[in-house]
């Protein structure tokens, strides 16, 4: 049986899961699978923590109230003063140029992702267990949020453009929906040469998504009409979720996704890779310590058939034994 941590209040459900729960518990699931031998031992053994603790960054700022977290989750390149590709590269640059109220209020996304790369450098280096863990699912978490198109976007709802309920709609509803048919096999991780450069690159390629899924969405909207856009009750109310927001109906569900034509499948993929990418260059740039002698030889001896087991299932393109919570 594989090592499981429970961190603290991870079982909650949240309102705030960008990428949704599933999505985030998805991600850093299979991204385990593609990291190189040396690592992926040591990552599944405590694949469960991994996983859980995928949605750790949401709950600081929705269960704890943390001001300084939620703008850790997105940047918004329209509300800056410059084209996206003369914004401040790294986290010195970022504070030399905009004050804190600045970047509280349009996001810090990139340089946070470089941030946590640094802190997952050293605590590789240091040899400390809990804070490789902790740190590689948090930074995870960002790189997971850097893939999702809106996190990147000043109309990151949908509200500039009376498209209320895209958000949640495509990085929750979707992947719930469809995701049982997704690929997760990715390319074996490989080594970043520049971070900086690399995460400014999937900022970018990521922003250049964003107007295409509003168009696409605001033209499914315009063919469905308003009256099938959401589900109904007997009495032909709109049925809320618990957070009392309209759930969409599954016939838009279903047409908004075949016209996406498998973007959501696409930035999820990316994400995996993404996330085996940053978590080997930290490992490599530590100097490659031997996580094997952070376990105990019993639970890495314990878990290596289900490890075969479950790597030949991610290379199928499936993964196993996932039964994350729901977020809807």
């Amino acid at each position: 049986m594989k090592y499981l941590t429970i961190p603290f209040l991870s079982i909650i459900l949240i309102s705030l899961c960008s990428w949704g729960i599933w999505g985030h518990e998805h991600i850093n699931h299979a991204a385990v699978f593609a990291l190189p031998e040396e690592m992926r031992g040591f990552y599944y053994n405590h694949i469960d923590f991994l996983t859980i603790e995928s949605t750790g960054p949401d709950m600081k700022r929705s269960i704890y109230n943390d001001k300084s977290e939620s703008p850790k989750h997105y940047i918004d390149i329209e509300g800056f003063d410059r084209p996206l590709d003369s914004l401040p590269r790294t986290t010195a640059d970022k504070s030399k140029t905009y004050a804190d109220s600045i970047l509280q209020k349009f996001g810090s996304l990139p340089w946070q992702i470089q941030d946590m790369t640094t802190k997952l450098t050293k605590a590789f280096k240091d040899k400390h267990k809990s804070e490789i863990l902790l740190l590689s699912a948090d930074l995870a978490h960002y790189l997971g949020d850097a893939h999702m198109p809106l996190h990147t976007s000043l109309n990151y709802d949908g509200k500039l453009t009376n498209q209320p309920g895209v958000h949640a709609f495509w990085e929750s509803r979707l992947p719930e929906q469809f995701g049982d048919a997704y690929n997760f096999n990715t390319p074996q991780a490989k080594y970043i040469d520049d971070v900086t450069k690399e995460t400014w690159r999937i900022i970018k390629t990521t922003h250049q998504l964003a107007d295409t899924l509003l168009a696409i969405d605001k033209r499914v909207r315009q063919t469905l009409g308003d009256d099938k856009l959401y589900k109904a009750d007997v009495d032909g109310n709109v049925v809320k979720n618990r957070f009392n927001s309209p759930v969409q109906s599954d016939e838009y569900a279903i047409a908004f996704n075949k016209a996406l034509n498998g973007m959501v499948e696409s930035q999820l993929q990316k994400s995996i890779s993404a996330v085996a990418d940053f978590w080997y260059t930290a490992w490599v740039n530590a100097g490659k310590p031997d996580l094997n002698r952070l376990d105990d030889p019993e639970l890495t001896a314990d878990n290596k058939a289900a490890l075969a087991k479950d790597y030949a299932a991610w290379k199928r393109g499936k993964l196993t034994k996932m039964k994350p919570d729901s977020d809807n």
